[in-house]
Order: structure tokens, then sequence, then C-alpha cells
């Protein structure tokens, strides 16, 4: 038999924010789908994340579309990345791994085919910040 869908997140945690109304609740929703679109062509192509696009998705969607947000924390792809950041902004190993692999990919890349080496250089010092960051933050 199979479990009830979970509740939104407006429902389940008195905690969670209330949706917008009117426009701003139109506008969190766009960015909400934009985001998950940008995150499933993640999934795909190397070099374009897919972690942050996801939680940037929640997050809009919690603010417009209870209904969305609680479709993707019971997602079996994306929902354990948002369960996982909720609850102390942990981060898998295997998405620190995939991350890096996916920054040293782009910083060849970017060695090979950027016309400027400083424009090359900043891009991978960014890249070389943001995984500092990265694997910094605890796993689950």
């Amino acid at each position: 038999m199979q479990s009830p869908p979970p509740l939104p997140p407006s429902e389940s945690d008195p905690a969670s924010p209330r949706p917008l109304r009117g426009l701003a609740r139109w506008l969190m929703m766009a960015l909400a789908v934009v985001a998950l679109v940008l995150a499933v062509a993640g999934v795909i192509l190397p070099g374009l994340p897919t972690t942050p696009f996801v939680l940037l998705a929640a997050w809009a969607a919690a603010r417009s579309s209870p209904r969305l947000a609680g479709w993707l924390e019971a997602h079996r792809l994306f929902g354990p990345l948002i369960r996982n950041w909720r609850s102390g902004g942990r981060v898998s190993r295997r998405a620190k791994r995939s991350a890096a692999a996916a920054m040293a990919v782009c910083a060849v890349l970017l060695l090979w085919l950027s016309p400027s080496r400083w424009g090359a250089a900043a891009g991978i010092v960014a890249m070389a910040c943001v995984l500092v960051w990265l694997w910094r933050r605890p796993e689950p």
C-alpha cells in the first residue's frame, strides 16, 4: 500500500513560510519553475549544477505553491537534497564529488577555450573557493 503524500511545508511545519499572494506569488512560482528546469538540465548536462537550483526551487515553491513544494520534497532525486540542506546545511559526499568533478571539467575547458588566461584564472579561483566552502559543509 502506498503511503500518503507528504503535507505541504506550510501544513506540516508551522515555522515554514506562508505562501505569498498576488503578483509576488506568481513571480516566486516562475522562479521555482525556472530553477527546477535548470536543476533537471543539471542532471543531464555536465558542468551545470543541480543542487543549488533544486534548493532555489524549493525555497521559491515554499513561498508560492505548497503543492509544488510538497512534490519536490517527496521526489526521489530532489527530496533528499532538500531534506539534507534543511537539516543543518548538509551536503552528501556524492554531491560533493560530483560538484568537484564537474568543476574540474569546467576548469580544463576554461584553460583550453578561454582567450584570456586572467579570465580563466578568475573562474578557476571562484570554483576553488566554492569547493572549499562545499567540502566544509557537514555530511548527512
